[in-house]
C-alpha cells in the first residue's frame, strides 16, 4: 500500500511539466498570431467575397453589383454562405496550420460547423 505522500505522476516520455508549459504558450502564441492575420472566402467566382480573422469575425463582405438581381435573392443569399463557409474553412485551416502538433485536435467541429460547412478546407488557406 502506498503512504498517503505518494501521489507522484508515472514517468511518461515527454510529459515534464516545464516542457508541456513551454508547448502550451507556443500553441497559444501561434493562436494569437494566427487570429491577426486574415483570410478571405469566395464564392461565384468572386462575385461574393467574405474576409474573415483568423480567429473567425467577419470583417467584411463584397457583392459585385451585377450578381444583385431583386427577382433571385436566393441566389445571392447562396453566395452569401458559401463564401462564409468558405472563409471559415481557410480559418480553420490556419488554426490547425498555427497549432503544429497540437493541431491533431479536432478544430473542425468547434469551427467547421460555425457557418454549417463541417471545417473542410479546401486547397490551404488564402492568407494576408
Amino acid at each position: 500500500m502506498s503512504s498517503p505522500d505518494s501521489h507522484d505522476l508515472p514517468d511518461l516520455p515527454g510529459a515534464n511539466p516545464m516542457d508541456l508549459l513551454a508547448s502550451a504558450q507556443e500553441a497559444m502564441a501561434a493562436q494569437v498570431e494566427a487570429a491577426s492575420r486574415t483570410v478571405e472566402g469566395s464564392a461565384g467566382g468572386g462575385v461574393v467575397r467574405v474576409t474573415m480573422t483568423g480567429g473567425g469575425e467577419v470583417t467584411g463582405i463584397t457583392i459585385a453589383p451585377a450578381v444583385v438581381d431583386p427577382d433571385d435573392v436566393e441566389m445571392l443569399q447562396d453566395l452569401v454562405l458559401a463564401a462564409l463557409r468558405d472563409a471559415n474553412a481557410q480559418v480553420v485551416e490556419l488554426q490547425r496550420a498555427a497549432l503544429g502538433t497540437f493541431g491533431g485536435l479536432d478544430l473542425g467541429s468547434a469551427l467547421g460547423d460555425l457557418f454549417g460547412g463541417g471545417g473542410e478546407a479546401g486547397s490551404g488557406p488564402a492568407t494576408t
